[in-house]
């Protein structure tokens, strides 16, 4: 049985090893070529001040300098309008030529980490470190046995042809191997939600900076403590913002340093899990261990040999299997399966459950929620796969589920199983799996196995989950289905509109086009071959495929179709990896992304009056909505920010919407104006004025921030509370739609 479980896996999934083998090998060269090419002091000899100093003397511009783990230290500075990075020497200051990461690493990482197939890449990718695992931790033992024991690994081995050949090899690199595989699992747990992920939020901006005269940087106290070894990032503040700071990050956490006093204001320690998290993830990628990366290189070319003589030595096995998909009428189906999607992707798992069913035997009614019926008189099980909308809604094809469940008889002592799909990035992770699983036991239906949450379409916890249910069934079930990612288009930026580096928050608007279109749109696909989108409306949502992540990020679009730009607001995240490569993005640089239609989120038609409420870069899809108001009906925006002189997002539309009279209504609140406002104060100032609208069938759509959301949705329960309604009322009546995230 050992002996299967070493070879299976290795079999199996040899070619996918070797791949990662070899991209991990050439991978394991970056950290040693990046520190040949650092200029790194011994400790104590240059402080973060000196090195600051240094810098700016040569670039006046300077924004931002960052140390990498291998020494090397790069300047992100602006000169006469134009954004540049240098590798600098941290003794002298002087530039040691541009810095620009190399277009062959960033290409072979993501073969290592997806085999560039998107998101089921990645998947395969943490399946096949499962597997290294398991394929290490039982080759030691095999090992051991033939070695004749734990003490005798490393005694001269007997044997003769591919078997001894495979043990040598095996011996000499199994420990790299090993250290390599369950490092990737971890990582790749993490990643698909299966193992909670450390992240320090970092410190809070200061309540109280000094305002004072600034310092020459080389004279602030606290920069002059912190040794140069120490050093991640150091973000300038800016120039004509006297409330401004430092914000400093080092190998032993995060905060703010006061540019006249020089004082460290509000230093937040990095959490223990985040330096395991940062250990794990430098033992796995040698970065800042060049000789570490060097020796798993070496290990992990080990793997192709490895790979040629274990088949060799396994090659005696044969399975063969066929399937057969059959839809039964309702009435007939001992087995139903409701489905609930919204985009699609649950009923790829719903169609290999049917066929899983059906192969064992089973008769199998697959359909939509929607569809449920007052009764199956012959089926003793109802399996219901449901993703979640939103934040916890049900998805289109379950919207009318609740209702027809009133009316739902169950015969035969029906047992049930739900089964959830969602992100757990939102709040609300598989709330409606949640619900439909309690109204299923509220009609008197017992569960054949608890309900379970699946994050981000996992293929392996479907698989499982499928296991677990043949086991109940008393009938062997094997599940399998990897959803295809999304088919995107290639998108040229066309402009940018910059605002918010003063508050620290930067935030810009961003313009694309399909590229190489110019400005030729169609009314209903764009012309560039297979290269096409369909049409879109604002409030649809742009999914972008950041580099180095197969998993998509959504932005709700400012702009439709006829406008000819796909026009996105991105507030830049700290150590946001989508919005960080979006601000990053010059006019003429491209990106991959996808249209994923929000129809859920758009205002009423005609006379009656529309409420938008926004934050920050949730002005977006409410800008779009004022943009296409050409009919001048009653629309009144609430929207939040930061500072009037920073930030005030689209401050030139807005005063041309309000004077054609598109909008409405304008009022706006900023947290760091003189009175400190925030959105629900406006609406607290104007309640009587919103009861009266919302007495007459105003509509209330909200974007931005979940915490904002929170608080508007208070504060409207407070104004509505006289008229004896609620939010979920209005919800309910589709007069309130959130768009939050």
């Amino acid at each position: 049985m050992l002996r299967k479980w070493h070879g299976l896996p290795g079999l199996i999934a040899a070619l996918v090893l070797v791949t990662l083998a070899v991209t991990g090998a050439i991978l394991g060269l970056a950290p040693a070529l990046d520190r040949a090419g650092a200029v790194v002091p011994p400790a104590g000899e240059v402080s973060v001040a000196e090195l600051a100093g240094r810098v700016v003397a040569n670039y006046p511009g300077t924004e931002q300098i960052v140390r990498e783990l291998s020494g090397q230290v790069i300047v992100y500075y602006s000169q006469n309008g134009q954004a540049g990075a240098d590798l600098i020497n941290p003794v002298t200051g002087d530039s040691l030529g541009a810095y620009q990461p190399s277009a062959f690493f960033v290409w072979i990482k993501n073969l290592h980490r997806s085999f560039l197939l998107d998101t089921p890449g990645r998947m395969m990718a943490g399946i096949s470190a499962a597997l290294m695992l398991v394929v290490c931790l039982s080759g030691l033992v095999l090992l051991a046995r033939r070695c004749g024991g734990w003490r005798a690994l490393m005694r001269p081995m007997a044997g003769t042809g591919s078997k001894r050949l495979h043990a040598e090899i095996a011996r000499l690199a199994v420990l790299g191997l090993l250290l390599s595989a369950l490092t990737g699992s971890f990582l790749s747990a993490q990643r698909f939600g299966l193992l909670p992920e450390v992240s320090d939020l970092g410190p809070g901006f200061p309540a109280e900076v000094s305002g004072g005269q600034p310092r020459p940087v080389d004279r602030l106290q606290a920069l002059s403590e912190v040794d140069l070894n120490d050093l991640r990032e150091l973000v300038f503040p800016y120039p004509d913002d006297p409330q401004d700071v430092y914000s400093l990050t080092t190998s032993g956490g995060s905060g703010f340093v006061d540019p006249a006093t020089g004082e460290l204001l509000q230093f937040q320690p990095r959490s223990n899990g985040s330096v395991v998290q940062q250990w794990i993830m430098r033992l796995h990628t040698g970065e800042g261990l060049w000789w570490l990366g060097l020796i798993l290189g070496v290990a992990a070319l080990a793997v192709p040999a490895l790979s040629v003589t274990g088949a060799i030595v396994w090659w005696q096995r044969r399975r063969s299997s066929s399937q057969a998909v059959k839809n039964a009428p309702a009435a007939e189906a001992d087995v139903i399966v409701l489905v609930g999607s919204e985009g699609g992707s649950t009923w790829g798992f719903a169609r290999a459950l049917e066929q899983g069913l059906t192969s064992v035997g089973f008769q199998v009614h697959c359909a939509e929620m929607n569809a449920l019926e007052t009764t199956y008189p012959e089926a003793s099980l109802l399996l219901v796969l449901t993703s979640t909308y939103g934040d916890g809604d049900a998805p289109a094809s379950a919207r009318r589920f609740m209702v027809r469940l009133r009316d739902f008889r169950a015969c035969n002592a029906l047992k049930y199983a739900v089964l959830g799909f969602g992100d757990r990035q939102f709040a609300h992770f598989c709330r409606f799996a949640l619900e439909v699983d309690a109204a299923l036991a509220g009609k008197g239906l017992s569960r054949i196995q608890p309900v379970e949450l699946i994050d981000r379409c996992s293929a392996e916890r479907f698989s499982d989950w499928g296991e677990g249910l043949g086991t109940a069934l008393g009938a062997p079930l094997s599940l399998s289905h990897d959803p295809m990612p999304p088919r995107t288009s290639r998108l040229e930026l066309a402009g940018r509109v910059d605002y918010g580096l003063a508050v620290q928050a930067p935030t810009s608007i961003l313009r694309f086009r399909l590229a190489g279109e110019g400005q030729r749109w169609q009314s209903r696909f764009f012309r560039s071959g297979s290269n096409s989108l369909p049409t879109f409306e604002a409030g649809d949502l742009l999914g972008i495929l950041p580099p180095g992540s197969e998993e998509a990020r959504f932005y709700s679009l400012a702009s439709s179709s006829s406008d000819g730009v796909l026009e996105i607001c991105v507030r830049k995240q700290p150590g946001g990896l989508c919005s960080g490569y979006l601000h990053g993005l010059q006019p003429g640089e491209c990106i991959d992304a996808f249209i994923r239609h929000n129809p859920e989120f758009r205002p009423a038609t005609g006379p009656v009056p529309v409420i938008m409420i926004g934050a920050g870069a949730g002005i977006g899809p409410l800008i779009g909505f004022i943009r296409k108001n050409t009919a001048r009906n009653p629309m009144y925006l609430y929207w939040g920010g930061r500072s009037p002189n920073s930030d005030f997002l689209y401050q030139p539309e807005l005063g041309h919407y309000l004077e054609d009279q598109r909008l409405t209504g304008l009022s706006t609140a900023f947290s760091r104006s003189e009175e400190k406002a925030y959105v629900q104060d406006r609406l607290l100032q104007d309640q009587t004025a919103l009861r009266q609208m919302v007495d007459t069938g105003a509509q209330i759509l909200v974007c931005g921030g979940r915490d904002m959301a929170a608080g508007v949705k208070q504060v409207l329960e407070e104004i509505l509370r006289p008229l004896r309604l609620e939010v979920d009322d209005l919800r309910a009546q589709g007069r309130y739609l959130e768009d939050v995230y």
